[in-house]
């Protein structure tokens, strides 16, 4: 397990890099962003690779690689969209979207690492298009809890498909990165 848990945060730091660098770039425009815009942002990455994997080829120079990134960092921005709630302006400081983001991939960290306890490594033995796939799933599940404003009667709710979805690409990223 202590593999994992390196493979995770050495991922992880990948796409925290990238991030901020957008972030740097572009400032938390994202947080202009409604939940449910977050979510089909995932959807579009998610199909995108779903596209690539049944196709066997892109015309976008490409792979799946920096959509599973976007999937981590799109996913992070949900959790922080879900607790701060969307702004009408770019109201956070690079500083403080790191913090935040620190924060919410810690907590993709440790609930990787609890599931992963429990089902033993499981996520080893899967395709990397199975992740796509429940990817995929989680994405029209969120979408139909938003559909229904949140009131579930007995699922979890946005934020537990938004780390789903993390720990899902992170797993499919361990696997590019360090093989099966």
């Amino acid at each position: 397990m202590k593999d994992t848990k390196q493979q995770f945060e050495h991922v992880i730091a990948i796409c925290r890099d990238l991030f901020a660098k957008k972030l740097h770039d572009y400032g938390a425009a994202w947080r202009i962003m409604r939940p449910s815009s977050v979510t089909d942002q995932i959807f579009i990455k998610a199909n995108r690779i779903r596209s690539i994997e049944i196709k066997g080829v892109t015309l976008v120079n490409e792979g799946i690689r920096p959509e599973f990134i976007a999937i981590v960092n799109y996913g992070i921005i949900g959790l922080i969209q879900l607790e701060q709630g969307y702004a009408e302006t770019d109201d956070m400081t690079e500083q403080q979207a790191l913090e935040q983001y620190d924060k919410h991939a810690k907590a993709a960290l440790e609930l990787m690492l609890a599931k992963n306890h429990d089902y033993d490594e499981a996520w080893r033995s899967m395709r990397i298009t199975s992740y796509t796939d429940l990817i995929l799933m989680k994405i029209y599940r969120t979408k139909q809890i938003e559909a229904l404003s949140g009131n579930t009667l007995v699922s979890e709710g946005i934020d537990a498909n938004y780390m789903d979805m993390i720990n899902y690409s992170v797993f499919a990223l361990i696997k590019l990165e360090f093989g099966e």
